[in-house]
């Protein structure tokens, strides 16, 4: 799956590990699957070079909300995450892949190398699944304290269309729907892991409106439900 590196790069030092990053091609997405060596450990991350004119809505560590976004980065921690810091050293690992300008960061313990995606009339759904750490979203408060271990199902979608504000958190809603069902006919008894994230990017909608509605049952929320369905099945198969 992984291709032959293309290129090597050694950047400096941050926070007294080495990143170094190799270009491995990903087809048939806008994303590049890369690999980094931090702290003795060889690493991948998944970075989409958005560029200008997109907004991207999320709950990302590393620049969630709605806003204008150049990129996103999904990359891949060692369990037992050891930083309190996670925000920094996203872009830590952005800036030595050269990303510039405002940009959203996810990160998972999860193999990023064995991401799933899928393709729905436009809409396209990138997910890492861990589910090593899962259960139900409405459990018994356990009174740790404890930050939840970063287990992780990531999901970026891009669609090909502008969303209006309501519609772009309606798409991570109908997203985290998708995901449950997927989870639940891969007979999993869960609806996901503690630390699970979305990232939705779409065109910025310029001086019209973009489209208005992203539920399931809307032209786009359905094809992007059905991209996300299959992206999440595929992963949480392979680990059930």
């Amino acid at each position: 799956m992984i291709d032959r590196p293309t290129a090597d790069l050694v950047l400096p030092r941050h926070w007294g590990s080495l990143i170094r990053s190799v270009r491995i091609r990903l087809p048939q997405q806008r994303g590049e699957l890369l690999a980094r060596h931090e702290e003795g450990q060889d690493l991948h991350h998944l970075v989409w070079r958005l560029g200008p004119g997109w907004r991207v809505c999320s709950s990302a560590v590393l620049g969630g909300g709605i806003g204008p976004r150049a990129w996103i980065l999904n990359a891949q921690v060692p369990g037992g995450y050891p930083r309190l810091d996670p925000d920094r050293h996203l872009a830590e690992i952005a800036a030595a892949e050269h990303l510039t300008g405002p940009g959203a960061g996810l990160m998972t313990a999860a193999d990023v190398t064995a991401y799933t995606v899928a393709a729905d009339e436009g809409v396209t759904a990138t997910v890492t699944c861990g589910l090593g750490v899962r259960g139900w979203a409405a459990a018994p408060a356990e009174g740790t304290g404890e930050p939840p271990r970063p287990g992780t199902v990531n999901i970026v979608v891009t669609l090909p269309v502008a969303l209006s504000d309501a519609a772009l958190v309606n798409a991570v809603a109908t997203a985290t729907e998708a995901k449950v069902q997927a989870l639940l006919d891969a007979g999993l008894d869960c609806s996901g892991t503690p630390t699970d994230a979305v990232c939705v990017a779409a065109p910025s909608p310029g001086s019209a409106p973009g489209e208005a509605f992203a539920g399931p049952r809307s032209r786009w929320g359905a094809r992007l439900a059905r991209a996300v369905h299959v992206a999440v099945l595929e992963g949480a198969l392979r680990q059930s």
